[in-house]
Order: C-alpha cells, then structure tokens, then sequence
C-alpha cells in the first residue's frame, strides 16, 4: 500500500494533469497547445533569450525546444535573430504577440474554474506551500500549466 508521499505526489500530478488537459483544449480553441503558449510566455518574459534558457523556463530539452522553436517560427509566432555569440536571441513576432494574448484570456478562465472549489485565501495558502517546494520557479507552465 502506497505510503502517504506517494499518495500526495500522485494527488498532485493529478491535479496537473487536469489542468494541463483543460488547458490544451481550450487552447485549441484560439489555434494554439499548451506546449506553444507556453513556449510563447517564456519568449514574451524573456526577450532575446537563448534556446537553452528557454528550454530550461519550459521544462524542455534543448532538442524538444528547439523543434518546437521551429515550429511556431515557421508560423510566424517567434522569429531567431542573431544574439550573444552563436546563440539565437528569440523574439515574439506581432502575431506571436496577439496568440500570446489571447492564451492569457482562454488561461484565466481555465484556471479560474480549476481553481474554483477553494477559497481565496486557500489559493494564497496553496500557492505559498508550493513556492516553499519550487523557490526557484516562478510563473512557468504550472502557472498556465
């Protein structure tokens, strides 16, 4: 029988899980997966950023990164200009801009109804409880999700 660890860490990768299928659909629904708005987000905090600081703020290898980099260059979301060294700066384009946006709206409402069976100030007790787990992170994909 699992123990009470196991119990809470598959309690919270559930909650996760949810989160991220809700999302990933909704998503859908202004021509984007949860993968690329939130690749979008890191490029949107971090403007210029590197591929590998990007895959780190994405929880992504550098490889699984880079082809999603590709991807949404090739839809015109982000472009790569020249940066530090052989590094590829990456920047939001105008369309990048207005998906990026629109991802906030559809994750707010997403997010609002997750969240919505505890009270504000259960959130705010939440939120603090996994900051002390992750002090390090703060606003990646657990956020969108």
């Amino acid at each position: 029988m699992p123990g009470e660890l196991q119990i809470l860490g598959r309690a919270v990768k559930q909650v996760q899980y949810r989160q991220h299928r809700a999302l990933d659909t909704a998503l859908a629904g202004v021509g984007t997966t949860l993968a690329q708005w939130d690749a979008l987000r890191a490029v949107g905090r971090s403007p210029g950023a590197s591929g590998r600081a990007l895959a780190a703020a994405t929880f992504q290898s550098e490889q699984a990164f880079g082809t999603l980099a590709g991807r949404l260059t090739a839809r015109g979301l982000i472009e790569r200009r020249a940066g530090r060294g052989r590094a590829l700066g990456h920047h939001l384009t105008p369309a990048g801009s207005r998906v990026l946006a629109a991802g906030h709206r559809v994750a707010d409402e997403v997010l609002a109804e997750c969240f919505a069976p505890l009270t504000a100030a259960e959130r705010t007790t939440l939120l603090a409880l996994l900051g002390r787990l992750a002090p390090d992170d703060r606003g990646g994909p657990g956020t969108s999700g």
